[in-house]
């Protein structure tokens, strides 16, 4: 019975240090895959998100404005019977 004991209580360190291993492995294999997307990421020629925010308003402005001149266009060659 002491053997069986011993037995478990060997098993179990062996699976806690393999556990421990593997989780050590894996947390390297996260940092090295982090570090090689932000050096992909570094050699892309990307947009920071501040910059992109900024010209999405600057488009939604620009297609608002159209849209109101060309509601006035259409009034005012509505007005002269010119629709074209």
């Amino acid at each position: 019975m002491q053997n069986d004991n011993r037995l478990f209580d060997d098993l179990s360190k062996l699976v806690t240090n393999a556990a421990g291993a593997l989780t050590g492995v894996r947390d390297e294999f996260e940092v090295l895959m982090r570090q090689q997307a932000e050096r992909l990421i570094a050699q892309m020629d990307l947009v920071p998100r501040e910059d992109f925010d900024v010209v999405r308003e600057m488009a939604q402005k620009a297609r608002e404005e159209n849209a109101a001149l060309k509601a006035r266009i259409d009034a005012l060659e509505a007005k002269l019977g010119t629709g074209a």
